[in-house]
């Protein structure tokens, strides 16, 4: 057993270059700027926008710009808690740290496993859609046709590669890919407004009347499920230079571009269709809305770079959430509530046995769904995402009740009583959000009640497992639920 300040578990030191395994992260390898395109690319603008939002606006027609801008409100609302918890708590770990601080480290564990398994929910579930997408762009570039499961094998190589050569080099190639997907959407859009539209310009979209319609409230799942992976950015605290500073700027100059960018990108496609045709225009051509607005507005050579960077796209998602889901066991291993294997980290301070583990599960999910028969589409990618995108917003939803508790017995902290009243709306906005998702569930899946009673219930039924795993850890190493509890205790950390 070693005597350690719980402090010290971040884990920040330089590896050492005599050996290829360490215990620690990379300080100082990533800005604000890598930070904010890394989980920006979690959560994928481009696919965001032409693989998804046409079902929004086919469902919530004029007002679905309104609703991206309001999510964006409402997650900016919950970010000023979430940073300035951040900038104090000095772990690696992002919600269970948070939630453990407030509620327990019980409550800590059961947060960290939901967390883990959302996470890979989410990033496994998306190699169903870049196999598609990725051989539709094979076809519509070269004629080429591959099985959807060979390219996502492929892809999940490459993403643990890549993430094993370190979060710095990660990053460069994110800000080279969201650069080049967000240019493309943003050709489309300027090019939209200079011809006028349709019908000319107008602002119906953002009309309160519009914006609160059943319709627009029915997709409002879809809206949140943009912003998926913003909240990530206090894993890289460890990594990160000057942590205080640019963990809170690259969360709001994610959520600020990601609600100002989703909100003129999904407008200028209303303005494209006209605002009274939107919902029949886009229920009409489907997934192709994008490509073919494009293709009209812009021209032929811009519809298939769209169809590349679409590729790219759900690319740099896969590989931003798969270093998220790495940062996370990497603290749960550092606390002592995993295996210290997982804690691992090689030359370049990547948790490499994380990733390799992750990849690994990833694998064989894609292989046993394309072994069964399984539509990537349908099953992997919608009923393997829904859990996860419900177990994140309740994470949210718990992060912000537990900045509460935080704020409220911090009575030496600057600015205390604006931060409790933020937190408490946030944690209000965010239970009404979840009970939106899962109202209009059937929107998000097109899958019967019993299915969706079942994709619920696998959230519930992950944390009721977490809180019995972190009992049961609690009697068997009291030491490590004691570290999830608290940051700055001196604790028993396990070898």
């Amino acid at each position: 057993m070693t005597a350690l300040s719980a402090s010290s578990t971040s884990s920040v030191s330089e590896p050492s270059s005599s050996t290829s395994v360490s215990m620690t992260l990379r300080p100082d390898s990533i800005g604000a700027v890598g930070v904010t395109a890394t989980v920006i690319s979690a959560a994928a603008p481009l696919t965001v926008m032409a693989g998804v939002a046409p079902v929004a606006l086919a469902i919530g027609g004029v007002g679905v710009p309104g609703a991206y801008l309001l999510a964006g409100v409402v997650l900016a609302v919950f970010a000023i808690g979430f940073t300035a918890m951040a900038a104090t708590i000095r772990r690696t770990g992002g919600f269970f740290v948070y939630i453990g601080h407030a509620f327990g480290g019980t409550a800590g564990f059961a947060a960290a496993v939901l967390a883990i398994v959302s996470y890979n929910l989410l990033q496994i579930g998306v190699y169903g859609l870049f196999g598609i997408q990725t051989r539709a762009a094979l076809d519509d570039l070269f004629g080429v046709t591959a099985p959807w499961w060979l390219i996502s094998a492929i892809a999940v190589v490459v993403v643990f590669v890549l993430g094993a050569l370190g979060i710095d080099v990660g990053a460069k190639v994110l800000v080279v890919l969201i650069t080049l997907e967000s240019a493309i959407l943003a050709i489309m859009g300027v090019a939209i407004i200079v011809q006028g539209g349709a019908h000319g310009l107008g602002v119906a979209s953002f009309d309160p009347h519009n914006i609160f319609q059943s319709g627009v409230l029915a997709v409002l799942g879809i809206c949140f499920a943009a912003f998926m992976g913003f909240e990530s950015t206090a894993l890289y605290r460890a990594e990160a230079r000057d942590p205080a500073r640019t963990i809170p700027r690259a969360t709001y100059a994610a959520v600020g571009f990601m609600a100002l960018f989703y909100c003129f990108i999904s407008w200028t496609v209303v303005q494209a269709l006209g605002q009274a045709d939107v919902q029949a225009g886009a229920g009409e051509q489907g997934p192709a809305l994008f490509f073919l607005t494009i293709h009209q507005y812009v021209g032929g050579w811009a519809e298939h770079a769209m169809y590349l960077l679409i590729v790219t796209s759900v690319y740099a998602s896969q590989l931003a959430f798969h270093n998220a889901i790495n940062r996370y066991v990497f603290g749960m291993a550092e606390s002592g509530a995993l295996p210290r294997a997982f804690a691992r980290t090689n030359r370049a301070g990547s948790p490499a046995f994380a990733g390799a583990v992750q990849s690994l599960l990833a694998l064989t999910v894609v292989l046993t769904f394309a072994g069964l028969g399984l539509d990537p589409f349908q099953d992997l990618l919608i009923k393997v995402n829904t859990p996860g995108v419900i177990g994140i917003i309740l994470l949210q939803a718990l992060a912000a009740a537990a900045a509460v508790v935080f704020f409220l017995r911090r009575r030496d902290l600057p600015r205390r009583a604006f931060l409790t009243t933020t937190s408490v709306v946030a944690a209000g906005l965010m239970a009404w959000v979840i009970y939106a998702v899962i109202k209009h569930l059937d929107v998000l899946t097109g899958a019967p009640k019993a299915t969706n009673d079942v994709l619920v219930a696998v959230v519930p039924a992950v944390l009721l497992l977490g809180v019995v795993g972190g009992l049961v850890l609690r009697s068997v190493r009291p030491e490590t639920i004691a570290l999830l509890a608290h940051d700055d205790a001196a604790v028993e950390l396990p070898e």
